[in-house]
């Protein structure tokens, strides 16, 4: 049975009767101070709210329309789930970012089970993909769909580690140029050689693949090097949409990330994925299934929120309900560490354990709206 201890002293206590309302009142021998033991319901009601987040439930639908839901649970908004620190490295991860309104976004990354890290700023940049990648240990491949910044932070924080551009991701990349139904010879002979990249499976086959899109482009040199002027007068290429096609291509095989998952002394034994499939499908279309469909209409940071309680509930070995309430950081405590670090001028452009202190401070400017309400 646990035994109840006096919150001044620290003593062993007793009972001492009850108060009217049936309540069991406590008194401790030492200091004679007595009191009653109230129960915590914050843990179950975590687990509630929970659960509410990751499923299809209404709020309308529940007693009182939500109102007493949103009462109790309403404080868990407060708490910023942090990521783990990830020391054993993987054979492969994968990475994406995933934007939110436009406002804000959400730099993940994972392996073929667990959500392994991820970091909240304005954009994709080098310095943001290097505060994610900080707290992972280096993979041997990571399978990227070239995101601004990447490679750059890449090599600075994950030299060893292979890259492998996303095939998909290359294979739109000229969609976009040529379109779905191109018109001319040449744009569908360049919209199948980016089509045929999605089913190399072998060294040969890459290797013939390269020399098709050689062959392309020495092929269509009279048609490419065509002519024409602008509204503004300026002579520029008129199959300018063509040779960006081309080039998309050229330089993802210049770069020697079109084909790492063909790589033997990476694989071994096993298929190196060759696509970014894993976050795209397993993760960004969950969650934007949660924030566009199950609970539409959240404000920018609860819909933040919401992600990272997501991944946080997908990694490895996440804490218990109980666990996360004592040891999770609030808005509270952020908001006494920004300002700290603010005044000793020692804050620079991040705080690298959750994200971007500009996105931080526009997310929590003062104003006489309490941060609680719901939308």
């Amino acid at each position: 049975m646990n035994q109840v201890r006096c919150f001044n002293c620290g003593n062993i206590c007793i009972k001492n009767g009850k108060t009217k309302a049936g309540t069991q009142r406590w008194l401790c021998k030492e200091c004679s101070a007595t009191f009653t033991n109230p129960i915590d319901n914050s843990t179950k009601q975590f687990v509630q709210f929970q659960h509410w987040l990751f499923s299809k439930a209404v709020q309308k639908e529940m007693s009182g329309a939500g109102r007493s839901f949103r009462r109790k649970t309403s404080k868990f908004w407060g708490i910023w789930p942090m990521p783990p620190k990830i020391e054993s490295p993987m054979n492969v991860v994968y990475v994406d970012g995933i934007y939110l309104s436009g406002k804000a976004c959400i730099l993940i990354c994972c392996n073929e089970e667990n959500v392994l890290g991820w970091y909240l700023c304005r954009y994709e940049n080098s310095r943001a993909w290097e505060a994610l990648m900080q707290r992972i240990a280096a993979p041997a491949m990571v399978v990227s769909d070239g995101g601004p910044g990447f490679r750059k932070a890449l090599k600075r924080v994950w030299p060893k580690a292979k890259l492998q551009r996303c095939t998909f991701h290359a294979f739109l990349q000229v969609k976009r140029y040529t379109t779905g139904s191109p018109k001319t010879i040449a744009g569908i002979e360049m919209y199948m050689i980016a089509k045929d990249l999605l089913m190399i499976k072998d060294l040969g086959q890459a290797a013939n693949w390269v020399t098709r899109l050689i062959n392309w482009r020495i092929r269509h040199k009279a048609f490419l090097s065509e002519m024409t002027r602008d509204e503004k007068g300026k002579l520029r290429p008129m199959h300018e949409r063509l040779l960006k096609a081309e080039r998309s291509l050229a330089r993802l095989v210049r770069q020697n990330t079109l084909f790492t998952y063909l790589d033997e002394s990476l694989s071994y034994g096993e298929e190196l994925p060759s696509t970014n499939n894993r976050i795209e499908g397993g993760i960004n279309a969950q969650l934007r299934t949660m924030l566009r469909n199950n609970h539409r209409g959240m404000s920018i940071e609860r819909r933040i929120k919401a992600v990272f309680w997501w991944c946080y509930f997908h990694t490895p070995k996440p804490l218990s309900a109980s666990e996360i309430l004592k040891v999770m950081p609030t808005d509270r405590s952020i908001s006494k560490l920004y300002k700290a670090m603010n005044e000793r001028s020692q804050l620079e452009d991040s705080i690298s354990t959750w994200g971007d202190a500009i996105v931080w401070h526009e997310l929590h400017k003062s104003n006489s709206y309490p941060i609680y309400l719901w939308d």
